[in-house]
């Protein structure tokens, strides 16, 4: 390998990717307007587990104002009955109340609806021990954040890399390489490094600039965030380079990458935590990437876990961006 030409290839990949002021644009303002969107939407009471529409709630009597007066549940006032009773079909409310005359309706299928008719029902009883505990309260926004973050890196790892080989192969530039000097291994190696630094440079901006006006949970060592967030990318830029290896279609490529990035974009916890899942689904995610980038950023995160604690899920991103790269590189064809 002639560093030289190393250089010279990761120069010029930087300078096209830093030109192109609409893919520039859109890998560090598009995952800064996710987490201020998700910051606007839980901007409320995250206590509030439940939600209630009220009608006649001026003139309800005291029964109903000893329920209204529960924390925790999400009151509102309500208009018009039918609409709000369609609502509560929908899932959409978990009760509507008539503060007035003292009906309500549920719906049977629901379980929200379900524990608040048994929290309305034992109001006048008390015969449960009380158990108390103590810590500072996780939102979801800081529970989701560390899965945007590594969402943002996978999309830009995939299509960052992968779509520009296959451009290039399509359009011939490919072809013009393979007579040069330049090797197949130089040109992939400044291909991983040159996504890889500006992966991780909109990572940090992108953490850090959210951070001022969220302030999300950041309990473990920003050291090991980097690592973890470096070695994500690293095994999903490899894994790009397989997909990317011989396809000469940029639509074929486009369907390629979208067939990887979004099944594992819901199946690796970024939205939801697999808890609970059926064996299989959890199996699946073992195997992907965005899975334990999450996990482990999660972790660090809101658990301040160290380098040991999170072991398992950085030797399996190590040993999957070994074999992709292994693989990329055997696949790889210029023309």
């Amino acid at each position: 390998m002639a560093f030289k030409r190393f250089l010279a290839l990761l120069s010029t990949r930087n300078k096209e990717f830093i030109r192109d002021r609409s893919s520039l644009g859109w890998n560090i303002f598009m995952p800064v307007l996710i987490v201020a969107g998700f910051a606007f939407a839980f901007s409320g009471n995250i206590g509030e587990k439940f939600k209630v529409g009220v009608v006649n709630q001026t003139t309800a009597t005291s029964q109903s104002k000893q329920f209204l007066e529960l924390k925790y549940i999400d009151f509102y006032s309500v208009e018009k009955t039918e609409t709000a009773i369609t609502r509560v079909q929908r899932h959409q409310v978990d009760m509507l109340l008539n503060a007035e005359t003292q009906q309500y309706w549920i719906n049977t299928e629901s379980p929200n609806g379900y524990l608040v008719e048994k929290i309305l029902s034992g109001l006048e009883s008390s015969n449960f021990e009380k158990q108390t505990v103590s810590g500072k309260q996780i939102r979801y926004l800081d529970w989701v954040i560390p899965g945007i973050l590594s969402m943002n890196m996978m999309f830009s790892a995939m299509f960052g890399v992968g779509f520009v080989i296959v451009r290039y192969r399509k359009n011939g530039m490919l072809k013009r390489l393979k007579a040069t000097p330049i090797t197949a291994f130089e040109y992939l190696s400044a291909q991983v490094v040159s996504r890889f630094i500006l992966i991780m440079m909109i990572t940090a901006f992108v953490f850090y600039s959210t951070n001022i006006f969220v302030d999300f949970v950041m309990r473990g060592s920003h050291l090991n965030l980097f690592l973890v967030f470096a070695l994500g990318a690293l095994s999903m830029i490899s894994l790009s380079l397989i997909i990317a290896a011989r396809v000469t279609s940029e639509e074929t490529a486009g369907g390629l990458l979208n067939l990887f990035s979004w099944p594992m974009m819901f199946l690796s916890g970024v939205w939801f935590s697999l808890e609970g899942a059926t064996p299989m689904m959890q199996l699946i995610a073992e195997f992907l990437p965005l899975t334990h980038v999450t996990a482990a950023a999660r972790a660090v995160m809101i658990d301040g876990a160290d380098l040991i604690t999170i072991s398992y899920h950085l030797l399996v991103l190590v040993g999957q961006s070994f074999v992709f790269l292994l693989l990329g590189s055997w696949l790889f064809k210029w023309d």
